[in-house]
């Protein structure tokens, strides 16, 4: 496109579309609030801008050329968009239109995310949520590289990554157990010898607070873990377990992932005060824009 064509403003294509709809030069000015001689000169500036004819005239008669019919409708839309940009910018800057980039880790994905999910959707048709599955230190790193607007962390109670942020809910923690060890059904649990089999967890740069909790949880009860194998997503984890690699400790809410050969077990009543537990926090980075507002004032009316 040339700059000549390119500089054409808006008011120009009004005139051109007013005229077109009229198809007569003084009723088009009159509804331009304008007289007749300047909106004459205005079209025959654009079409010199245009290097062709758009309309043809006689004394008696105005009427379109092929160039002109094919500028109608294009014209038309470009006007109606241009009407609508600063609507477009008002709900931007109030954060009902965008995009939100959402991490979170696995095990919120089993507990209230899909509801949350269905009923901003609802409540904020105009904004994009992006999901990226992701652990917590991956969330971190994408928040410092400017890839994420807020995410679903995971941690020991109290211990949230120092960014802005909210509890969404705290739960404890469960054996997830091969059905085949002795002792897995037994009441009361032989917590001694559950202890004593190799340990399937996390990686600790994961979520450093969760994993230090868990073997504190052993110390206290003079036992070692013996780290049988490391896997980064919960769902990893169950599944070595119903392999028969060894336990795990898992967030209350993955009870609801069933595979063949695991039982999920409390502790008992008199060790239950001083098991590990889990938080689950909603954070996004310092400066986060109004999208990423709206989404936590969304999740916490529903926590409320």
């Amino acid at each position: 496109m040339s700059d000549a064509t390119s500089a054409i403003d808006l008011r120009a294509w009004r005139q051109f579309l007013v005229l077109a709809e009229t198809l007569h030069f003084g009723q088009a000015a009159q509804r331009l609030h304008m007289t007749q001689p300047p909106l004459t000169l205005a079209i025959q500036q654009l079409e010199g801008r245009l290097g062709v004819s758009l309309f043809d005239r006689t004394r008696r008669s105005v009427a379109l050329t092929r160039a002109g019919h094919a500028l109608v409708e294009p014209v038309r839309q470009l006007l109606k968009q241009a009407a609508a940009l600063p609507g477009v910018a008002r709900s931007a800057g109030h954060g009902a239109v965008g995009t939100l980039r959402l991490g979170f880790v696995s095990t919120v994905g089993f507990g209230p995310l899909p509801a949350w999910l269905r009923g901003f959707r609802d409540a904020q048709p105009g904004i994009e949520v992006v999901l990226r599955e992701a652990t917590s230190d991956v969330q971190m790193l994408a928040f410092e590289q400017g890839e994420a607007d807020a995410g679903f962390v995971l941690h020991a109670p109290g211990l949230a990554p120092r960014l802005p942020g909210v509890s969404v809910g705290v739960e404890p923690m469960v054996l997830a157990l091969p059905e085949a060890l002795p002792g897995a059904a037994v009441k009361p649990l032989p917590l001694a010898r559950v202890l004593a089999q190799p340990l399937i967890i996390f990686p600790r740069v994961i979520a450093p607070s969760l994993y230090d909790a868990v073997l504190a949880f052993y110390h206290r009860h003079g036992a070692s873990p013996v780290i049988g194998q490391e896997a980064i997503q919960m769902q990893t984890i169950v599944n070595l377990v119903s392999a028969g690699l060894g336990i795990a400790w898992v967030p209350h809410s993955m009870v609801q992932l069933q595979r063949p050969g695991v039982i999920y077990r409390d502790l008992p009543k008199s060790l239950a005060d001083g098991a590990p537990r889990c938080e689950t926090s909603l954070v996004w980075p310092e400066g986060a824009g109004p999208v990423v507002a709206r989404f936590v004032e969304h999740v916490t009316g529903t926590l409320a």
